[in-house]
Order: structure tokens, then C-alpha cells, then sequence
């Protein structure tokens, strides 16, 4: 039966996306295989007291940075062999507060700068270069502003630079937080397969591991050989790492040293965080991985384990490709299953690829506790795939070159569950990614309903998962868009409240819209797509039955479903999508029957009318497959959605407005 042009070119598009995101699925269990199967071999030498020269690089972090400095202040190591910089490029009041407490630790002995460039070029990797020509110490330890690590920290750290080829050690991320709510949850159980996976397998390999910006040590020598810091991306740990590694470096993970971190706790600050290190990995990609596949130097099978993780990325928008292609070719009938007719297959196979597998790894990282992180897994599977819009516009960024903004992702101090962060500064508003999120959702759940209606319910929670994750992802980064005040106890001005009821209003309106849409896509679905779904069904009973009447009297409700004229294909129309053809060819068939259904059943006469028949009946069927795909598409459908999203974005025109507004008000404040 031949296949329409367009379902056929999603299809493949379809099976490509599945080939590829099955690929990096797999190479993560071959990974945790390595992980799981390698013990750490790492050597520990007595290199007695190196001097060290510890980074704090900050920006504008007042509820973290004193807590950073306190806990490394509190070092157990010698004062003469730890100098301390405070890389502090704020331009708020972090400035005067690390002031007074470098200040305050001068007097105490201790060998610690306050530097201030002056300029936020390069950002936290214009930082680190900055500090790199005035760094004279054999180590260098890095830790971003919400770690706090341990007083032994560097005793035991600094002894796994056993030999002199080893460039840099990395310690594992602890989650002080990681208890707050089901989002840093999942944050943190995504962490720990990072850490306890991939930075392992590699570490106790020739494969290539990167450092995670923070909670490293560095020896001197090699950051200088590697070229030092560059700012032409986002992820400039990666960046460096990558580079020693490539000139000869070997990069090791401690899976027992763990630094405790504080998790993003508002869904917009995971989001930008999850942006920055989905950018960075591809501008990485772009920037390094032509060199690493020509060198011979390096091993095949490392330069294979490093396009993955370069470009692992892309992993999101094959997702999102696939999410959409999927209601496209339920909705035309396509086979989809692993094996034909066997449905059960299919879904064993995707639950084997993920769930299963997770909890395999799950049960072997975790041991006894392994049921307590699987409860965890459901949050991570909807967190992750929710996330996959921020992602890919990220990749997108990436791929054509958009200039490079350093955007900090920002931490509030929450350590305990009752701790609260939406009274604070640095709270983020939902950006547009959020609308696109929302319409994924919307797009989902019609998905779902094409699932079911197609007699494919098996895909319905394939489509459900990301669904959910998508609507999961847009509520949290609503409702976590408080522009509140800082300075609560003031006040409020007639400008301010008015802004106030603008941001409201829009919300109402917002959430309005949205419902209006959904409402609408329903409508839409149920007049224009399901009729010809249940057409389909009919012209299926048709095809295989031989009783005149049942077939006269599905013939008539086949006629009351269909529209009248008309063609859906709007942009190349073809015949054989023609309502008004196919309303004759349905008259037609009626006729046929008609006029044969007094003839005997073994008759000659009536067994060739019913052969013809249920060839006419299967082509009628093949058509309405045809056609049903351009339903989605239609010329008012386009329409209404650009007017939707039209609304939507101006609405947000009118959130941004009062964001800027309280902006202001703030600043006019600190004056």
C-alpha cells in the first residue's frame, strides 16, 4: 500500500531521531558497565604541605559568598602554604560585604586578596585568567560561590597527585539541599549518576573526564601548558580540561571526597544553568572536537567517548523531533511497533531502554538503599524531559553562533526544607521558553488522544511522560516568577501597585489564553481529525464484511462525518484528498451495494461486486490516511495558533514590563 510523501518523510526523520537517542542511551549503560566493573585505582603519595592558592571567583552572591569564605578560612593546612582569592566581579553589595570579611580574616593571618578587576569581560573565565598572573603557587582549588567545602578538604585531596603526569583532581558534588522539593531531587539524582557514572568510567580509563568548574584541584604547571583559561565559551572547565587532556594530562575523579553544594531551588535558575551547560558542551564540540578526531595520538575509542559527550547534547532536540512526529504518524495509521501486531514488544522495549535500566544502575550504585533513590527516578524522568525545550533552544544557540552571555545561576543559601528564597533578590522571571513549553504540553496532550483514538493507547504514555514534564516545567517557572521587593516593609507607590495589578492580570489572562487554546484544540480535534478517525474504522469493517445492509448503513455514517468539499492538502492538493471526490466515490460504493444486495451471497455476481467492493473501500480508507495528517495543518488552524501565540507574547511583553518596573523601583531605592 503505498504511503503518502509527507508521512513517509516523518517517518524517517522519526526512526533516525530513535536510532541516535537509542546510540547515546546505550553508551550511558556501557559507561556505568565501566563504572561499575573498574575499581578506583588512584595512588596516594605523602607530598607533604604544596602551596596552593585556593579561587573563590563570585558574582553578586550575598546570601553565599561569606559562608564560602568562612569554610575555607577554616582549612586545616598551614597559613603560609594557602593564599586565598576572593574573584569578585559583584556590583552590589557583595562588594562591601567581602570587603569587611577579607578584611576581617587579614587581621587574623591569613594570606587572603579581595581582587576586583574593574570589568566583567570574560566573565567567571576572565576571572581565573585574571588571577592566573597573579597565582606564583604549584596548585590551584576552585570552588564556585555555593559549595561549601570540608576543613580536611585539601589534606586529603592534595595526595592524589601521585605522579607528575596527573593535572588535575575532581571531587564529587554533595547536595546540602537535596532534600527541598522533588526538583532538586531529581537535580541531585541526576548529579550522582554524572558523577558516579560517567566522571568514574572515565577516570579510571584513557577516556576523557571534564572538570565541573568547582571543587577541583588544579597543578599550576598544567592550566599554563593547556594555554590557560579561554572565554570563547560558556563552559570553560570543560574547555581546559578537554585541552590538557589532549596535550598529554591525565584528569582524575574522587569519588570519596565529597563537597557539599547548594542545588537551585527556583525552576527559572535550574533552567538558566542547564542552559549555560547545554550551550557550552556544544560550543565545545565546535571548538574542539575536529582537533581531537585527527590526532592519532589519541585512541579511538576516546575520541568516540568524546564526541558523545560533546555533542550528547543534541539528545534534546531529537526528543522534541521525535514528540512531534510521533500523533503525526499514530494519526496516519503507521506501524510503529518493533514487531508488527505485537504492541507488548514495543512497550518492553522502551521500558527496557529506560526505567529498567535505570534502576538497574540505581540498585548497583546504591546497594540496601537503592529503593529509597528509585522513588526519585519518576521526578527525574519528567524533570528531564520537561527540560528538553531550555535545551534545545540552548543547542540552537550554540549551532548558529549567538553571542555568548554568562548569565550566573542564582543561590539563595537554602539549606533546610523550611528555608525560604521568593522574598529575596536575584529571583528570576520566566523567560519565553516557557510558551514554548506550554505548547509542547498542549501539543502532548493531543498526542495522547491521538494515541488512544488510533487504537495505539500503548503510546500514550510514551507522550505522557514529556508531557507532563513540560507542563510540569511551565507551572513551576510561573508560579517561581516573584517579583517581589527586597525591602518588603516599605510601602508600596501608585506606580507599584498598578504594576502589581498589571501582573495580575496578564496572569489571569495568560492562564486564560491557555485554556481558551487547549479548549480549542480539543474542539478541533474532535470536529476535523476524529471524524475521519472513525471513518476509517468503518471503511476497516467494510473492507472485511458481506452484509449489504451493515455496510449501506456504515456507508451512511461515513457520508455524515465527512466534510461535504473541500481539501486539507491547501498547499499542493491532490485529487485523491478531495472531500467532494471522496463523497462521490462513497455514493458510488453505496450504489454498487445497492444494487447487488438482492443477489444470492454465493452468487457469482455478488462475491465479484464484494471483492470490488473492499478494494474501493481499502483506497477510500488509504485516502482519508492521506489526508488526515494536513487536518494538524490546516490553513485556520495555522492562523488560530499564530494568533494564540501572538497573544501569549504579548502578555508576556506586558510581564516583562512590570518586571522592569519593579527593576527600577529597586534601584531607585539603593541609591
Amino acid at each position: 500500500m503505498p504511503v503518502n510523501p509527507f508521512t513517509a518523510f516523518v517517518f524517517n526523520i522519526f526512526i533516525i531521531c530513535a536510532i541516535l537517542l537509542t546510540a547515546y542511551t546505550i553508551n550511558f549503560y556501557y559507561l556505568a558497565f565501566l563504572s561499575l566493573r573498574r575499581k578506583d585505582k588512584h595512588r596516594v603519595v605523602a607530598l607533604g604541605t604544596p602551596t596552593v592558592t585556593i579561587q573563590l571567583p563570585i558574582y553578586n552572591e550575598r546570601y553565599v559568598a561569606s559562608r564560602l569564605v568562612k569554610a575555607v578560612c577554616e582549612m586545616d593546612y598551614p597559613k603560609d602554604k594557602m593564599k586565598i582569592m576572593v574573584l569578585d566581579d559583584s556590583d552590589d553589595d557583595t562588594v562591601e560585604m567581602m570587603s569587611d570579611i577579607v578584611t576581617e580574616y587579614k587581621k587574623k593571618g591569613y594570606d587572603i586578596a579581595h581582587i576586583r578587576r574593574g570589568t566583567r569581560k570574560g566573565y567567571k573565565a576572565g576571572a581565573l585568567k585574571y588571577a592566573m598572573n597573579l597565582t606564583e603557587t604549584e596548585y590551584v582549588a576552585i570552588f564556585d560561590a555555593d559549595f561549601i567545602p570540608p576543613s580536611w578538604f585539601l589534606k586529603k585531596a592534595m595526595p592524589y597527585f601521585a605522579t607528575q603526569h596527573i593535572g588535575l583532581v575532581q571531587c564529587r558534588w554533595g547536595h546540602v539541599n537535596e532534600n527541598y522539593s522533588a526538583m532538586t531531587q531529581a537535580q541531585a539524582l541526576s548529579l550522582d549518576f554524572h558523577f558516579l557514572i560517567e566522571q568514574k568510567a572515565k577516570s579510571n580509563s584513557h577516556l576523557y573526564m571534564n572538570f565541573n568548574g568547582t571543587a577541583g584541584i588544579w597543578k599550576t604547571e598544567c592550566i599554563n601548558d593547556a594555554g590557560g583559561w579561554h572565554t570563547s565559551t560558556l563552559v570553560e572547565d570543560l574547555d581546559l580540561s578537554y585541552r590538557a587532556q589532549m596535550k598529554g594530562w591525565k584528569c582524575v575523579f574522587i569519588p570519596d571526597i565529597v563537597v557539599n553544594a547548594e542545588l537551585p531551588v527556583q525552576m527559572n535558575a535550574a533552567k538558566r544553568q542547564q542552559f549555560r551547560w547545554a550551550k557550552g558542551a556544544i560550543q565545545c564540540a565546535v571548538k574542539l572536537l575536529g582537533d581531537i578526531l585527527i590526532k592519532r595520538h589519541i585512541p579511538f575509542e576516546t575520541k568516540i567517548q568524546a564526541f558523545v559527550q560533546l555533542t550528547r547534547h543534541f539528545g534534546y532536540p531529537l526528543l522534541l523531533i521525535q514528540f512531534l512526529a510521533l500523533p503525526i504518524l499514530l494519526a496516519a495509521n503507521m506501524n510503529l511497533h518493533i514487531v508488527k501486531f505485537l504492541p507488548a514488544l514495543t512497550i518492553a522495549t522502551y521500558l527496557a531502554l529506560g526505567p529498567f535500566a535505570y534502576l538497574l544502575v540505581i540498585y548497583n550504585l546504591w546497594g540496601k538503599d537503592w529503593k529509597q533513590k528509585a522513588k526519585i527516578l519518576p521526578y527525574l524522568l519528567i524533570y528531564s524531559a520537561g527540560m528538553s525545550v531550555n535545551n534545545t533552544v540552548a543547542v540552537f544557540d550554540a549551532v548558529f553562533g549567538k553571542k555568548n552571555e554568562f548569565l550566573r545561576t542564582p543561590k539563595y543559601g537554602i539549606v533546610n526544607k523550611n528555608d525560604d528564597w521568593r522574598g529575596k533578590v536575584y529571583n528570576l522571571p520566566f523567560t519565553k521558553t516557557t510558551l514554548l513549553e506550554i505548547f509542547f504540553g498542549v501539543y502532548g496532550l493531543m498526542g495522547i488522544m491521538t494515541a488512544i483514538f488510533s487504537k495505539n493507547p500503548v503510546f500514550a504514555p510514551i507522550i505522557a511522560i514529556p508531557t507532563i514534564g513540560f507542563f510540569y516545567v511551565a507551572y513551576l517557572s510561573l508560579a517561581h516568577s516573584k517579583f517581589k521587593r527586597n525591602k518588603s516593609s516599605v510601602p508600596k507607590s501608585k506606580k507599584e501597585r498598578m504594576a502589581d495589578n498589571y501582573y495580575k492580570m496578564a496572569l489571569i489572562g495568560m492562564f486564560s489564553i491557555i485554556m481558551f487554546g487547549a479548549y480549542m484544540a480539543y474542539q478541533g480535534y474532535t470536529n476535523d481529525v476524529y471524524p475521519l478517525d472513525l471513518s476509517r474504522g468503518y471503511f476497516d469493517r467494510i473492507s472485511a464484511g458481506n452484509d449489504p445492509a451493515q455496510m449501506l448503513q456504515d456507508l451512511e455514517t461515513v457520508k455524515s462525518l465527512l466534510p461535504k468539499e473541500g481539501n486539507p492538502v491547501w498547499i499542493f492538493p491532490t485529487d485523491t484528498t478531495n472531500f467532494a471526490r471522496i463523497q462521490m466515490d462513497v455514493d458510488s460504493l453505496i450504489d454498487t451495494i445497492v444494487s447487488v444486495r438482492n443477489e444470492p451471497k454465493n452468487s457469482e455476481a455478488f462475491n465479484t461486486a464484494m471483492i470490488d467492493i473492499h478494494a474501493r473501500s481499502i483506497n477510500l480508507r488509504q485516502n482519508l490516511m492521506d489526508a488526515t495528517p494536513y487536518m494538524y495543518a490546516s490553513f485556520s488552524n495555522i492562523v488560530f495558533s499564530s494568533v494564540w501565540i501572538a497573544a501569549i507574547l504579548g502578555i508576556f511583553a506586558v510581564l516583562k514590563r512590570k518586571k522592569e518596573h519593579l527593576s527600577s523601583y529597586d534601584k531607585m531605592d539603593d541609591i
